[in-house]
């Protein structure tokens, strides 16, 4: 019962960093890198500040870590084995690819993710057969899911400054006689 407790505990923790990244116009998703009950790297989604979409929540924690180890004297390779990913929404598949090439044994997450999940939802890259992409990793699901959904709704329905103007076109209607018609399909 004491790792369930601990696991909701960094959920909230994960959760604050997802309100964070909402408050600065983000999708909202936060994650902590926690090893031996210390966090070693959180991160929020940066992809709309920063106009560079591979800086998710995931990959800034990343940074985060090595930034760490760099100042901590300590090497990267023998930390991220050690370390456990509390995460609001599932990775998608650049973040989970990430992690196992980081070589993290445990991703904790909040609610799944239908379009671009990595561990599960979309593609398995967290337990699948790939060659060179280090070893598998243990999901597990559904810690804070509804407190997730429910920051992912909020940001949804608030309108997004940074993304593209729609191309669609609007079509020029123009009417067409009976006569007209009939000639264009006899043609």
């Amino acid at each position: 019962m004491a790792d369930e407790e601990a696991a909701l505990a960094w959920m909230d923790q994960a959760l604050d960093v997802a309100r964070e990244a909402l408050e600065h116009g983000e999708v909202p998703v936060g994650c902590l890198l926690v090893c031996d009950n210390e966090v070693l790297g959180k991160g929020r989604n940066e992809v709309n500040e920063t106009k560079n979409a591979t800086r998710h929540a995931e990959m800034v924690a990343i940074d985060r870590v090595l930034e760490w180890c760099q100042q901590s004297n300590k090497v990267y390779e023998e930390v991220f084995p050690k370390t456990v990913l509390y995460v609001t929404v599932e990775p998608c598949i650049m973040c989970a690819a990430a992690l196992r090439l980081m070589k993290i044994p445990r991703v904790i997450y909040g609610c799944q993710n239908e379009r671009f999940g990595g561990c599960g939802s979309v593609l398995n890259i967290a337990s699948g057969d790939l060659v060179d992409t280090g070893e598998p990793f243990e999901c597990i699901a559904g810690y804070r899911a509804k407190e997730a959904v429910e920051l992912l709704k909020a940001f949804y329905r608030q309108e997004n400054p940074n993304a593209p103007k729609s191309k669609v076109r609007k079509k020029k209607h123009r009417s067409l006689s009976s006569t007209d018609g009939i000639q264009k399909l006899t043609e």
